[in-house]
């Protein structure tokens, strides 16, 4: 596998002590008790669409079709991430249809299926599947053991029954032992805690056709415990070439998750979203919300948004209102509601109060505005 050379951009305490929150850096507020359910007895969380090379959503017969990470609604929703599954819906108009499992039983290599990135070729109907294998294919007890894969498949139906046919047999990307990055093969951990070798998320640079993917990672070599990075691999003929990380919050913070790239206006978005409590002890930190930073090209410099990073955080009256977020080509923002009207979300001790509290839907859409390295919540 071809190792290449390219700079890494640093996201460092320095970068935090800039941060100022207003409110057009502010997530609106979401009454949990107006939330419309689209799939009752599931909980539903992190989503991202299927899109088109050039990074816009694709739209099929008027809808467009989401990925989501599901799972049924147990006693605890915090144990939701061992049964997880990827589903298949779609959306119109804030409307929802589901279309059940996106991946046929038994296909995934892991335990559990975590969340990742699609692409759609309207010319033939294939789509390319690049998602998180967690754990290992009947393992007891379950583990955090994270690869990558992607499969292709061919869309089929409208839309009252969508549905993905003729998955291929996945290929695992970037197995095995590489450098820059840890390969993640725990087999216990604290969610928000363990490290990240997952969420693959495909991004094709206009200027070249090049075909990037990017992922939450881990640095190998670290100078601290809290050594979250943006790993980034690149297309090289059927495989993926590895490429120092695209970003180090090495000594800062534990994960940037669910990162992806936005072409916006000649310039090049790179999104990510964490939370306050994967920050390092005693540095500048920043509320759970969306982070980002701006080049002129792949290869940087990379500028952090707002001088901070911070694009959009939740309000301070509702810290854990909301979470993973996923910035389109169209600049919706579109994240899951975690636990609304709430201080303290998953941190609560009591599973039953964590029943009562969790949302698990798709959260209220907001768009961004960008200019260069500003970026505002839209009035």
């Amino acid at each position: 596998m071809p190792v290449l050379a390219s700079p890494t951009a640093l996201w460092t305490s320095e970068h935090l002590r800039a941060l100022r929150i207003s409110p057009c850096h502010e997530i609106p507020l979401v009454e949990g008790a107006g939330l419309h359910h689209p799939l009752p007895g599931f909980d539903l969380w992190d989503l991202w669409p299927l899109q088109l090379a050039d990074g816009s959503t694709a739209v099929v017969d008027g809808w467009t079709l989401w990925f989501v990470l599901s799972a049924p609604a147990g006693e605890d929703p915090e144990a939701r991430h061992d049964i997880v599954r990827i589903r298949l819906m779609a959306e119109r108009g804030g409307a929802w249809r589901d279309h059940g499992n996106a991946l046929p039983d038994e296909l995934n290599p892991g335990s559990r299926e975590w969340a990742g990135s699609a692409l759609y070729d309207p010319e033939t109907g294939a789509v390319t599947l690049y998602w998180t294998a967690s754990g290992l294919r009947g393992e007891e007890p379950r583990t955090f053991i994270q690869r990558m894969f992607e499969t292709t498949g061919t869309l089929t139906g409208d839309a009252t029954t969508f549905a993905i046919k003729g998955w291929t047999a996945p290929r695992e990307i970037a197995g095995g032992p590489i450098p820059h990055y840890m390969l993640v093969t725990a087999a216990q951990g604290v969610p928000g805690f363990i490290k990240g070798f997952r969420d693959p998320a495909h991004f094709r640079d206009p200027r070249d056709g090049s075909d990037y993917l990017l992922f939450t990672g881990s640095l190998q070599d670290a100078k601290s415990d809290w050594n979250g990075c943006i790993g980034l691999l690149r297309r090289e003929g059927e495989g993926w070439a590895v490429l120092p990380p695209l970003l180090s919050a090495d000594g800062l913070n534990n994960e940037q998750e669910r990162p992806h790239v936005v072409f916006h206006a000649g310039r090049y978005y790179l999104f990510w979203s964490t939370q306050r409590k994967v920050f390092a002890p005693g540095v500048p930190n920043g509320p759970n919300g969306l982070y980002g930073m701006v080049a002129e090209s792949m290869e940087g410099p990379w500028l952090p948004l707002n001088g901070s990073g911070l694009v959009a955080g939740n309000p301070e009256e509702a810290p854990v209102q909301t979470y993973s977020w996923w910035v389109t080509h169209e600049l919706t923002v579109h994240g899951f509601v975690d636990y609304p009207n709430s201080l303290k979300g998953n941190d609560h001790g009591d599973a039953a109060w964590r029943r009562a509290h969790f949302a698990g839907v798709p959260a209220p859409v907001f768009c961004l505005v960008l200019d260069g390295t500003r970026a505002e919540v839209a009035a």
